[in-house]
Parts: structure tokens; C-alpha cells; sequence
């Protein structure tokens, strides 16, 4: 829950993921293109990517292989696919190992001066506080789940009850999500989700924007 919660001052909130572009360019203009937009991110691109690898990056630590945590973390950072969402990867991973510091997970200073996947410092807490695998896949697929729906209350705009509303069918996705994700092999590693990649490109040059990314 800690890992999970939107209080984590790690700047998760400043960034959309390109969702404020297809906001200004409406595609996404009501609770129901919403929901079609963030179902098709959390099936084909977090449980897709960013959770097996997360997966990877568990099983590393916990056999404290540093080759394969360095791969997997180079490995997602790669799969950012603009300036904008690689410039994000980076900003959150380097946040994560300064709170964890501060928290006693020694690790996590080694990171502080290189490129970090938000995955790496995100697996390396779940296993130095003995959190269960799915359990970690399932944590931060809500944070991120969350996030997004706060971001999409502000920009599309929605009310509170329409947030809750996403919340709960998203919620009802997340078991199926991340059970797939785990059974993702290597090579299947990767995004389907062109339109956000997309979006995130023509962010970078948006006249007007309140989000990051």
C-alpha cells in the first residue's frame, strides 16, 4: 500500500502519458472514450510491458543477478518510445531511490546516479519488504491505473462520481491483466498502443499543457 499510494513523492501526478494530447485532440472526450482509452493502455501496454518486466526485475533482485537487473532496466527504458515518456521512465525511477533511501533500502542509492526504470526501484522495495509477486504486479497496476483516472478527471473534464465509475471497471480488469502478465514470455515483451505513442510525440510541442507528458 505504501508502494501503491498516490502520496509517494515521487511526481507521479505531473504526467498523462499522452493522454492530454488525445484530450486536446478529442479522441478522448467523455467517461466512455475515457474508459476504451485506458482499458487499451492497462491490456496492451502496462500488462503488455511494463509488468513482465517488472516480473523480471523482482526475480533479479531476489537472486541478486545485477546483469539481468541492468538488462531489464535497459530494456524498458528502451521501450519508451518518445522523449517525453523515456525523460518520465527516468524522473520517476531517480524519485523512487531517493525515497527509498530515506526508508533504509540501501540498494537504492546505487541508482541515484544512473538511468532507472521506475520497475527497478518499484521491484527492488517489494522484495527487500518480502511482498508477494502478484501482489507487487497488482499494486502498481492500480497506482498506475489510479494516476491516469486522476489525470483524466482534470482534463477531459469528469466529475468524482465518473472517476469512481472508471475505477471500478478498471478494478474488475486487473486480476485477468496481471495474471496474462505473468505468463508473458520474453520475446512477447512490448506495446500495442501506437496512438499513445502518438500522443506523447505531438505533447512535446502542445501549446498549451498542465501535464509533463
Amino acid at each position: 500500500m505504501h508502494l501503491a499510494s498516490p502520496a509517494l513523492p515521487i511526481g507521479a501526478y505531473a504526467y498523462s502519458q499522452g493522454l492530454e494530447y488525445a484530450v486536446d485532440a478529442a479522441w478522448v472526450t467523455d467517461e466512455g472514450t475515457t474508459l476504451e482509452w485506458l482499458q487499451g493502455l492497462s491490456r496492451h501496454a502496462v500488462g503488455t510491458l511494463d509488468l513482465p518486466v517488472l516480473r523480471r526485475l523482482y526475480d533479479a533482485w531476489t537472486s541478486n543477478d545485477s546483469g539481468a537487473l541492468r538488462h531489464w532496466n535497459d530494456v524498458l527504458i528502451a521501450s519508451r518510445e518518445t522523449l517525453e515518456s523515456r525523460a518520465e521512465e527516468r524522473h520517476l525511477g531517480r524519485a523512487l531511490a531517493r525515497v527509498l533511501v530515506t526508508l533504509g533500502v540501501a540498494e537504492a542509492s546505487g541508482w541515484l546516479e544512473q538511468d532507472a526504470a521506475l520497475c527497478t526501484l518499484f521491484s527492488l522495495a517489494a522484495v527487500r519488504w518480502r511482498i508477494r509477486a502478484p501482489d507487487v504486479l497488482g499494486g502498481y497496476l492500480w497506482a498506475w491505473t489510479e494516476n491516469q483516472v486522476l489525470a483524466a478527471v482534470k482534463l477531459v473534464p469528469l466529475g468524482q462520481s465518473a472517476g469512481q465509475r472508471l475505477l471500478q471497471s478498471l478494478i474488475a480488469e486487473m486480476p485477468g491483466i496481471t495474471h496474462r502478465a505473468l505468463a508473458v514470455k520474453d520475446h512477447e515483451i512490448g506495446v500495442g498502443t501506437v496512438s499513445q505513442a502518438l500522443a506523447s510525440a505531438l505533447h512535446e510541442c502542445q501549446y498549451s499543457r498542465l501535464f509533463r507528458s
